[in-house]
């Protein structure tokens, strides 16, 4: 490690401003920064956290870090009694050079470095090789401080490398690029991250969700960038908002010059390592697959839909083809399984060999690609080029017994396709909320006693059908009727379930249906005079196949947009024959809400002795801005009153 070791402290003394500090400068600063009074809601102070990275030609980056961290709590304490970090050894070098621990009687003590441990970090469903260094710092006090230095090469994803250093040049060869994240769950009182870049590149940068201090240098023949803000305050959530990348202070650097050229670089590797070649193997399965298919759609879906339920998600480490190069589709079919990558590139191999023209595409799931052409990307999928000479979005990984080819929990998501020709930043429009309607239909009747008869029929479609399909399909067959029956009781327990029957859930061809007749003994409250009940279908039945039913709805303000799982229609019926001589003494008032981000209509009818029910709820969005909220709000809150409040009617004498 000697070329390391000169190159940091050639460094250091470059940068000494941020570096150098004297023990006694780090005590004062330790000093002075204050106590656990002066942050309440924090369990260790960030003194200063500094990195400086030093960009080569080739887009190898030499990151040189450095933090000084004071203990608050006692649960600071423990949490900082050991200094982890994690990194992917096929795309960056990591080493802890150094950590200096500052107890508040004045003493100073160096760990000793042999006592670094390097060891696989712990995997699931992805075993890429992951690993992390640590270090035990051991039992701390209140008042005492760590000093963190630490040196880093390489990038965040890994490729097609052998040699040292060259394993560490980013996939996009020349180019470098970072997203800095300027928020932190406990106070930071300065953080700074600067970068030299040569001036041969240049470099795009900008700071979202705040505002950060901006200094520019020349240094001979590189440029040094400093970003610089203080005083960072912990970040406060707000239930269901966006993710913190979507909402919180960031930097996004990078010095790909437009989407333009990113796109013609995953074409190019991807079709330089033979990713989508259409072996005999392969063709010969797609043939069986497509025989007898009725146009292009269906040809598409069979495709799609055998790659999402026959490739299985689970990620190896097999050499070649990590990171941005998607492994060749012969290895993939070979082995049945693989990464969103694979998927995606199983694919569009088997579109190719059956006559379609197809790409990849990279996309972040779950967050937005913001307008700077960086690798903001955590996830691959498909692109196809229909009759229509439009190329259409595919998610093999997404998709496994769904009815859909793309997942609209992904709506209003961006990506980008690999192309020869280059794409630009594209983003998947809204899903109507008619795509993933909810019915339900119910009949019933109450007797004088307060006994119930009743059945109804729920169908499903969309991301509506996904959730009860996929109830039944990640489990076991002998597991399906007692999933419902589990769910009905769950809600009534003195329910008795006559009849249920409910769609075969590998039967894609129609949405998803349950029928359920059943007998609930006692269900209203009968008195003298009055009953009082809640119909069975506003009484908000699977609740947990409807994610919008736990927004908080006490929230009377936003600050920061949120999000649902996907849009949606819901439509709930229910006719009640009553016990004769009745009338109206109270029920939830009819309400009509419209708004910019859900609608609602509810009401009660009653006619002689029957009593009808009616509601309707369309949620317009997956992701919703924070003027959203308030029809939002009011819509779930109105379907949740349906739900809760009773109906009470008056026994008129016979």
């Amino acid at each position: 490690m000697e070329f390391n070791k000169k190159m940091f402290f050639l460094f250091v003394f470059a940068f000494q401003s941020v570096f150098l500090f004297a023990d006694g400068d780090i005590k004062t600063m330790i000093r002075n920064a204050g106590d656990a009074d002066k942050y309440p809601h924090s369990s260790v102070l960030t003194i200063f956290d500094s990195t400086t990275v030093d960009v080569q030609e080739s887009g190898l980056s030499y990151f040189y870090i450095h933090k000084l961290i004071k203990v608050l709590t006692l649960k600071g304490a423990v949490n900082s009694s050991i200094v982890k970090f994690s990194y992917e050894p096929q795309s960056a070098f990591l080493q802890i050079k150094k950590v200096k621990i500052y107890r508040k009687d004045g003493s100073v003590e160096i760990l000793d470095n042999r006592n670094i441990k390097d060891y696989p970090a712990p995997g699931s469903m992805i075993l890429w090789g992951a690993r992390e260094q640590l270090i035990e710092v051991g039992r701390l006090e209140i008042g005492d401080a760590i000093e963190i230095f630490m040196f880093k090469k390489g990038y965040t994803y890994a490729l097609l490398q052998e040699d040292d250093n060259e394993k560490y040049i980013p996939p996009m060869e020349g180019h470098y690029y970072d997203i800095i994240h300027f928020w932190s769950s406990n106070n930071v009182l300065e953080k700074v991250y600067q970068t030299l870049v040569p001036n041969t590149k240049k470099l795009q940068y900008k700071f979202y969700k705040g505002e950060v201090n901006v200094k520019v240098r020349f240094k001979g023949n590189k440029t040094l960038y400093s970003f610089q803000k203080k005083n960072i305050e912990p970040f406060k959530r707000e239930s269901n908002m966006l993710g913190l990348s979507d909402v919180a202070p960031k930097l996004i650097l990078t010095t790909a010059p437009d989407w333009e050229a990113k796109s013609k670089w995953f074409y190019a590797v991807n079709e330089d390592y033979g990713s989508f070649d259409c072996d005999p193997e392969v063709k010969e399965k797609v043939d069986e697959i497509l025989r007898g298919a009725s146009d292009e759609m269906d040809s598409v879906s069979r495709l799609t839909h055998w790659v999402a339920n026959e490739i299985r998600y689970f990620g190896l480490t097999m050499g070649e083809g990590e990171g941005f190069t998607l492994h060749k589709a012969l290895m993939t079919y070979t082995d049945r399984c693989g990464v969103c990558k694979d998927k995606a590139g199983m694919l569009i191999a088997m579109l190719r060999c059956a006559g379609f023209e197809s790409y990849a595409a990279m996309t972040m799931a779950g967050s937005r690609i913001e307008d700077i052409p960086a690798d903001q990307f955590n996830h691959s999928v498909t692109a196809v080029r229909l009759s229509d000479g439009k190329l259409h979005m595919l998610d093999p990984t997404w998709v496994p017994f769904v009815r859909e080819l793309w997942s609209s929990r992904e709506q209003q998501q961006n990506y980008i396709i690999g192309t020869k020709e280059g794409e630009d930043l594209s983003i998947i429009p809204i899903s109507d909320p008619m795509n993933h309607f909810y019915k339900i239909k119910g009949n019933s009747e109450l007797d004088k006693e307060g006994n119930l008869k009743g059945e109804f029929t729920l169908e499903a479609e969309g991301q509506s059908d996904a959730n009860f399909r996929g109830a039944l399909t990640r489990t076991f067959r002998y597991n399906w009727k007692s999933t419902f029956e589990s769910s009905m009781l769950g809600q009534f327990p003195d329910m008795k379930i006559i009849t249920m029957n409910f769609s075969d859930p590998y039967d894609m061809s129609k949405p998803f249906r349950i029928y359920i007749k059943y007998e609930i003994p006692n269900y209203a409250l009968v008195s003298d005079n009055e009953i009082i009940f809640t119909p069975v279908v506003a009484s908000n039945l699977f609740s947990n196949r409807n994610y919008h039913l736990y927004l908080n709805t006490n929230i009377k303000e936003r600050k920061y947009p949120f999000k649902d799982a996907c849009s949606k229609y819901i439509e709930l019926n229910e006719t009640i024959k009553l016990p004769l001589g009745v009338e109206k003494i109270s029920w939830t008032k009819a309400k009509d809400i419209k708004g910019s981000g859900a609608s609602f209509s509810g009401s009660y009818k009653l006619d002689g002795n029957v009593l009808h029910l009616s509601e309707k709820i369309t949620l317009k969005k997956r992701v919703y801005q924070v003027d959203d909220w308030e029809s939002v709000r009011d819509a779930v809150a109105l379907q949740k009153k349906f739900a809760s409040e009773k109906i009470i009617l008056k026994k008129l004498e016979q």
